[in-house]
C-alpha cells in the first residue's frame, strides 16, 4: 500500500483532516500521489494494488459522501484502461479537476449565500463547516454588519476553530455551548451550517446537533439554511442506500475510570435533518430545496460506473 494512502486515511480517521470538503480533496490528491509514485508496469497488480487504496480512504470516514464522490472522480475510467501509463495519467487529469472544482464551488457558495446575510443580522452556525465560514467571511468582506453566534460543537469541539477564524477575519462573534442553542436561537436572524452528505430526499446528514439547531430554528421560525456543493449529494441513496452514521470512541467523551463499567456512551458524529426543516440548499448551482435533489442527482450522478 503507498504510503500516501495510509497517511491520508489515518489523517482523515483520527480528524486530523476535518471537513467535508477538505476530506474529498484530500482523497483525491492521495490517489494522484499513488498514481504519481507507483512503480511497476503490471496492469492487473496496478489494479489490485488501486482498488485497495480506493477501499483504504473510502473506510477512513464512511458517512462522508465527499470522499466517496472525491475518490470516484478521481478514479473514472481508471479501471477501464488498457495500460497502467494510461490510467496513471487519467488519475491524475481526473484528481486535478475534482480539486479546481471543489474550490471554484466553495467561492461560488460563499457569494451566493453572502446575499442572505444584511446588515443588523444575527447569524448561528454549528462546528466548522468551511462553505458556511466562506459565507460568513464573505459578507463581511463586503462590508454588511452582523453578528454571528457558534457553537461549541463537543466533543471534538470544533466551533473552536470556527470562532477563531471568524475573529481573524474582524466577524462579531460569540461562542456558545451547544444546550444555549435554543435560547439563543430567539435573537437569531438565520442559520448556516455545512454538510457531510445530501439525500435524495433533501435531508441533511452533518455534525451531531445540527437537527437541534433546525429544530429550534423551525420553532422560532428562523431561515435554515445547509451549504453544501453538490458532491455532497450521495448517489448511493437514489438506489435505497442507508448513509451509515459513524460512531467514535467513548474517550472522546469521557475519561478513562470517569464513570462507572456498566455505564454505555453513545457517540455518534453526526445526525439526521430532515428536509422539511431545511428552508434552501446553497450550492454551487445556486439556491435549491430539498425537494429539487433527487432530479440533480438524477442528472449528475444517475448511474454508477462499475
Amino acid at each position: 500500500m503507498s504510503s500516501i494512502i495510509d497517511t491520508t486515511a489515518e489523517s482523515i480517521r483520527s480528524m486530523e483532516i476535518r471537513g467535508a470538503g477538505r476530506i474529498a480533496r484530500a482523497g483525491a490528491e492521495a490517489l494522484r500521489g499513488f498514481a504519481e509514485t507507483y512503480a511497476g508496469n503490471d496492469l492487473a497488480s496496478f489494479r489490485a494494488d488501486l482498488k485497495a487504496a480506493e477501499q483504504t480512504l473510502l473506510a477512513s470516514r464512511p458517512t462522508a459522501v465527499s470522499l466517496w464522490n472525491g475518490v470516484q472522480s478521481s478514479l473514472k475510467g481508471a479501471y477501464k484502461t488498457e495500460s497502467v501509463d494510461a490510467a496513471r495519467e487519467l488519475i491524475l487529469a481526473n484528481s486535478r479537476q475534482f480539486c479546481k472544482r471543489s474550490l471554484e464551488a466553495g467561492d461560488m457558495i460563499a457569494r451566493i449565500g453572502a446575499k442572505r446575510i444584511c446588515d443588523g443580522d444575527t447569524v448561528m452556525t454549528h462546528c466548522n463547516s468551511s462553505m458556511a465560514v466562506g459565507i460568513i467571511e464573505e459578507a463581511h468582506r463586503q462590508g454588511k454588519e452582523f453578528k454571528v453566534y457558534a457553537t461549541e460543537s463537543r466533543p471534538w469541539r470544533q466551533g473552536i476553530i470556527t470562532v477563531t477564524q471568524l475573529a481573524e477575519a474582524g466577524v462579531d462573534t460569540t461562542l456558545i455551548i451547544d444546550s444555549a442553542v435554543r435560547s439563543v436561537m430567539k435573537r437569531t436572524d438565520k442559520v448556516f451550517v455545512g454538510a457531510d452528505t445530501v439525500t435524495s430526499h433533501g435531508a441533511l446528514i452533518n455534525k451531531i446537533g445540527t437537527s437541534q439547531l433546525a429544530l429550534a430554528a423551525h420553532e422560532a421560525r428562523v431561515q435554515f439554511y445547509a451549504c453544501a456543493e453538490t458532491y455532497k449529494f450521495s448517489p448511493m441513496t437514489l438506489y435505497g442506500d442507508m448513509v451509515t452514521i459513524e460512531e467514535r470512541d467513548i474517550s472522546e467523551v469521557v475519561r478513562p475510570g470517569e464513570i462507572p463499567a456498566s455505564v454505555k456512551v453513545f457517540n455518534p458524529v453526526f445526525d439526521s435533518t430532515p428536509a422539511a426543516y431545511i428552508d434552501a440548499i446553497i450550492t454551487e448551482m445556486g439556491m435549491i430545496s430539498p425537494g429539487s435533489v433527487y432530479g440533480i442527482m438524477v442528472e449528475q450522478f444517475g448511474y454508477k460506473e462499475e
